[in-house]
């Protein structure tokens, strides 16, 4: 079984990137933020690698793969582009698992703004679904069906799966408070075990940007994202 990281992420076209930020940073602002993020975390995951279990590492493009800085992001790391299909968010989520899955793969699903995703955090989401070293030619059974990384706006930022159902994607409420506790109950209702991370923090709203700037303020230096 391969690791894979599996990356969403938008293209950064100002008005369709990071749009609630738009109040305090612009459109062009904020779409610049959203591909600093993205960008700090494919740093983060390449920088630990071996500590993440080598994952094969995906980047799933949205609203296609044709934007200059996905080309970027793909001269910057050794990664595979891929495009995001599907009609809605739980669509494209239930594809981009179903694919690696389909290929005997533990599959972890990433967003890339939420600064609670840590190299600590992935290793952990990891272990819960894939316990066994990379490459171990049987490993044992997985602790967890699925894995994921609540938010304190009521969403998960993260969620690994060793199993896949379109019960947990179909007709969710996506950006509201209920997704977490709805997906709970889901999965509860499937009988599969969950591990859930300690509960994380996104950047969503403009009262968020104070708090990022103190845990990231380098994301607000000028620089070149293309």
């Amino acid at each position: 079984m391969t690791r894979v990281l599996q990356v969403f992420a938008r293209a950064p076209v100002p008005g369709q990137a990071k749009t609630r930020l738009e109040p305090m940073l612009g459109a062009a602002g904020a779409a610049a933020l959203h591909a600093r993020l993205v960008l700090r975390l494919l740093d983060t995951v390449f920088d630990t690698l071996p500590r993440l279990g080598h994952p094969r590492v995906e980047l799933w493009c949205a609203p296609d793969d044709t934007h200059p800085f996905f080309e970027a992001c793909a001269r910057r790391h050794p990664l595979q582009l891929r495009v995001q299909r599907g009609g809605d968010l739980g669509q494209r989520m239930h594809d981009a698992l179903a694919d690696a899955l389909d290929r005997r793969d533990r599959p972890l699903l990433v967003g890339t703004d939420c600064p609670s995703i840590t190299a600590d955090a992935l290793a952990a989401a990891f272990d819960a679904i894939n316990p066994a070293p990379c490459g171990q030619a049987a490993p044992p059974a997985c602790a967890s069906d699925i894995v994921l990384l609540p938010t304190e706006d009521g969403g998960y930022a993260l969620i690994g799966a060793a199993r896949n159902d379109r019960s947990l994607f179909d007709a969710m409420p996506w950006g509201t408070d209920a997704v977490y506790a709805q997906t709970c109950r889901r999965v509860d209702h499937l009988g599969w075990r969950l591990h859930a991370l300690p509960i994380g923090w996104d950047v969503d709203r403009p009262e968020d940007l104070a708090r990022l700037r103190t845990v990231a303020p380098e994301l607000f230096e000028t620089r070149d994202t293309r």
